[in-house]
């Protein structure tokens, strides 16, 4: 009797579970609901803006140099990477985060996470970066509350697309503050900090 009750217990959870999944999908797809592509797309507008405005401020004379060549009295930054390294390993693992959002295998010669060395200019630089973020927009268009726990394939392990989502934000965030404390070190003020 009582493995009976537990079954229909297990039974009644079953179906709820399935309701709520149901559900969440219906309310997803209803006029005026935010949809989980969305709401991460949003996110990565609002670090796109701080991140690429941050990348152009920098000066061209002081895109390859970083702290360790500054010489800073005090600091150890041996191996760090340059201004231009930050911009082309965000922008490599921005396009090799998200390819598995998107489906794709990482494009030939993104060579992530330090990117392709034979993008050198400021110029390139910034529009590879731009177009990693272009990529990432695409990506999470199809991340749903139906498939944001599903498993995908990056660097050889099995991963949820929302994990992915996640990283691709929090690694950018990490490697922003990064920026700031560069462009800081040269008396620039980043632009999301500057009075409106």
């Amino acid at each position: 009797m009582k493995y009976v009750k537990l079954f229909y217990v297990l039974v009644l959870l079953g179906v709820a579970a399935t309701a709520f999944a149901q559900k969440a999908v219906q309310d997803e797809t209803s006029p005026g609901r935010e949809t989980l592509a969305g709401v991460i797309d949003k996110e990565i507008t609002n670090l796109e803006n701080q991140f690429v405005g941050a990348a152009e401020a920098m000066p061209e004379n002081k895109f390859d140099a970083s702290p360790e060549t500054w010489k800073l009295p005090g600091s150890e930054f041996k191996g760090v990477r340059t201004f231009a390294g930050q911009i082309r390993h965000v922008a490599a693992d921005n396009i090799a985060i998200c390819a598995p959002l998107a489906d794709q295998p990482e494009p030939a010669g993104n060579n992530a996470p330090n990117g392709p060395m034979n993008l050198t200019t400021r110029a390139e630089l910034l529009k590879f970066l731009k177009d990693s973020f272009s990529f990432g927009h695409k990506a999470v268009a199809g991340l749903t509350s139906a498939n944001e726990l599903e498993l995908v394939e990056f660097r050889g392990k099995k991963v949820t697309r929302i994990s992915l989502a996640i990283l691709a934000l929090t690694h950018t965030n990490d490697h922003y503050g990064q920026m700031v404390e560069y462009l800081r070190m040269n008396g620039i003020v980043p632009p999301a900090s500057r009075p409106r």
